[in-house]
């Protein structure tokens, strides 16, 4: 096999990778087993939809953006804040166009243009992507002191300090008064 199914199977196979990345931040936090960069992904593309479409803007292209946000994690890993004191990453959109080069035009075009479009953050769907991706580290906090995990009050509160949306703000404060498993205290009474 050559030439387009072969450079997109390539590239199918390098997302696949990030099933296999662990969120570093988490490992410094000393969760032993930490969720995955595609697990945060998923359930960012997931809030990004919630949240646009709480805050009339497409749930769909949010989600979509969200959904490629941390892609290029394949080539440089998820470098925790602490290492980028150190380190130049180098900017997410050149790594993409990088990743993408060998894809068809119409592939390459439509991955670099939401990955740009979340990066600029000018539209209302990728402020919303973009809160995702903050809302769902807040949310995994949560999860992870629930479960008895400590020292991830910082994660709370930078993620708490990046939310620019509504929308994105009251969830917070609803995921910081409740537990993670109390929806399901709410579904008995269903």
């Amino acid at each position: 096999m050559n030439g387009e199914p072969r450079d997109i199977t390539g590239f199918l196979y390098e997302t696949g990778v990030l099933k296999r990345y662990a969120r570093t931040g988490w490992v410094l936090a000393g969760v032993p087993d930490p969720e995955s960069v595609a697990e945060h992904s998923f359930r960012a593309s997931i809030i990004a939809a919630a949240i646009a479409a709480m805050e009339d803007a497409d749930p769909q292209r949010a989600a979509f953006l969200a959904l490629w946000h941390d892609t290029q994690e394949t080539r440089t890993t998820d470098l925790p804040h602490l290492t980028k004191q150190y380190v130049t990453a180098v900017p997410n959109d050149t790594v993409t166009s990088d990743q993408v080069q060998p894809l068809p035009a119409a592939v390459a075009a439509m991955i670099q243009d939401a990955v740009a479009e979340y990066e600029t953050g000018q539209t209302m769907e990728a402020r919303c992507a973009r809160d995702a991706d903050k809302l769902e580290c807040l949310l995994q906090a949560r999860e992870y002191q629930d479960q008895g995990h400590q020292n991830l009050q910082p994660w709370i509160d930078t993620s708490v300090a990046s939310l620019h949306t509504a929308s994105a703000k009251q969830i917070a404060d609803e995921a910081l008064s409740q537990g993670s498993l109390d929806w399901l205290q709410r579904t008995r009474r269903i």
